[in-house]
Parts: structure tokens; sequence; C-alpha cells
């Protein structure tokens, strides 16, 4: 028999959005907001990559590469954690890559490879994801269950 994994949010999380959908039980990563605005940025950082531009510029292409996909990663990695406590820690890493991929967005902008307001739109959507990372953090430290697959 399969257990199906899944995942009661009560309250919202804080932030510009809510991480999840309200009221909803979440049995896929899919269906976390916060996911699914993480795999949008990262889509969009892709597409900037394949500019000319970035191929002089291997290191900061890469760095930008692995930190923008590393957030869903994390997000995806930590929802299949057992304990809240361990999500939380994923989500954390997660943060860090969204601030990590905000910096480098602004590097590229100073050397040219993205514009002023591609580089703001972009910090903009990992400032978003970032506040929103905080609000489910919030939630799952303030429940902090040892076993996050059973029902409460």
């Amino acid at each position: 028999m399969i257990a199906l994994q899944s995942r009661q949010f009560e309250e919202p999380c804080t932030g510009t959005g809510l991480a999840y959908p309200k009221g909803m039980r979440v049995s896929r990563v899919e269906d976390l907001v916060v996911y699914q605005k993480a795999l949008a940025a990262a889509d969009a950082v892709s597409a900037l990559l394949k500019r000319p531009d970035f191929s002089k510029d291997f290191d900061l292409k890469d760095q930008l590469g692995n930190s923008s996909s590393r957030v869903p990663a994390l997000i995806a990695e930590g929802f299949e954690q057992k304990s809240d406590r361990h999500f939380a820690h994923y989500l954390y890493l997660a943060k860090g890559s969204a601030k990590e991929s905000k910096t480098h967005l602004r590097v590229a902008m100073t050397r040219g490879y993205v514009s002023m307001s591609e580089s703001a739109r972009l910090g903009g959507d990992y400032e978003e994801i970032k506040r929103m990372l905080e609000g489910l953090i919030e939630h799952l430290e303030r429940d902090d269950r040892d076993n996050r697959w059973q029902d409460s």
C-alpha cells in the first residue's frame, strides 16, 4: 500500500503572496505557489543565459544558472523531508539561493549582459520568492511536527 503524502496548511504565509493555496491540502510540491514562481524565475534566467554576451563570462553564467535552478530544486527536496524542521532547513537554503540569484543578476546588469529593467524585474521576482519562503518557514517552525505526512 502506498501512502499519499500530503500537507494541510491552515493559515496563509506572510509576504506578498501565499506560498501555498489557502486552505488546500498540498500533496505535491507542484501545488506550492512559491515552487511555481521559483520554476518560472529559473526559466526566465535560463532564457537570459542563452544570450551571446553570457558566453564570454563562463563563471557568471554558471553561477547564475546554478543558483536560479537551485531555488526550486531545494524547495522540492525539502518538501519530501519527514519533519517540518527539515523542510524549513531546505527552505532557508532556497532563500539564500534566491538572494544569490538576485545578486548575480545585478552583476550581469553592471557588466551589460542584461538591462536594468530585466534585472529589476527578475530581482523583484526573487525578492517575492524570498518573502514567500520566509512566510512558509515561519509556518513550519510554528507547527514543527516530527512527521509532516501524518494527519494533524
